[in-house]
């Protein structure tokens, strides 16, 4: 799964590597938590566009939006059939940068956060899905949620999922591509880059703890009997203004 990640990359950058024109109001962010709104990149025609979507997919059947906590990860094998996804992987998918993503292992009784992430620095880009629902009052919520896979060798040791991370060359397919071309890139990821990681502060479990320091690498702490299971929704937060 992937249940918390970083983007921190200036929005420049973000705008050359995934090809939208807009500019986006986005601060720095070490610890992005489901229930927030997360940047993500969508097809527009021929074109890109960026837009803010909170994290946790609202189907657009259902009655309460609280159902989107639990939709913030969508299976690579069961996408197309599952009632809640298979309508946006026909027709609404999305691109969702970050610059690293966490895992949680298990030791001595605590569950320790690690930082996931390209060796050079190179930002990440996962596979998404995006939804639009209408609330009781007539508003739009717009959703998103991560496609995940199994881990690929790298990442087995540390966790059993990952997300479908795509390369630059697989954007326009993904995005706007039929359903089987879509489907052939949700596989653990095999690219030129390597992923890596270390661990990082258990500050990282608090969804209010959001500085850069989270990046860190941190000796363990072997001695650890206890440890709070990571929130998996974040408090109440106002969405995020996309532009100036």
């Amino acid at each position: 799964m992937c249940g918390r990640f970083a983007l921190t990359t200036p929005v420049d950058g973000l705008r050359r590597l995934f090809g939208f024109d807009r500019i986006p109001n986005l601060p720095a962010r070490y610890n992005i938590a489901p229930t927030q709104a997360v940047l993500a990149v969508r097809a527009e025609g021929e074109a890109r566009d960026c837009f803010m979507a909170r994290w946790g997919l609202i189907p657009s059947w259902a009655k309460d939006a609280s159902i989107g906590a639990k939709m913030i990860n969508a299976r690579s094998e069961t996408v197309r059939e599952k009632p809640s996804f298979r309508t946006a992987f026909r027709r609404r998918r999305c691109l969702i940068p970050a610059d690293a993503f966490y895992e949680w292992k298990t030791i001595a009784g605590a569950k320790q956060p690690y930082r996931i992430a390209f060796e050079d620095g190179e930002v990440l880009a996962f596979a998404g899905l995006w939804e639009r629902w209408q609330g009781a009052d007539g508003s739009d919520v717009e959703s998103c949620s991560i496609v995940t896979t199994d881990a690929n060798e790298i990442l087995q040791p540390l966790h059993h999922r990952m997300p479908v991370i795509l390369d630059p060359g697989s954007f326009g397919s993904w995005l706007g591509g039929a359903e089987d071309e879509a489907a052939s890139h949700m596989f653990p990821y095999a690219g030129e880059r390597r992923l890596t990681y270390h661990p990082v502060d258990r500050r990282l479990n608090n969804v209010r703890n959001d500085d850069a320091a989270l990046a860190d690498p941190v000796e363990l702490d072997n001695t650890a009997t206890s440890d709070p299971e990571p929130a998996k929704t974040s408090p109440k937060v106002d969405q995020m203004s996309l532009f100036d």
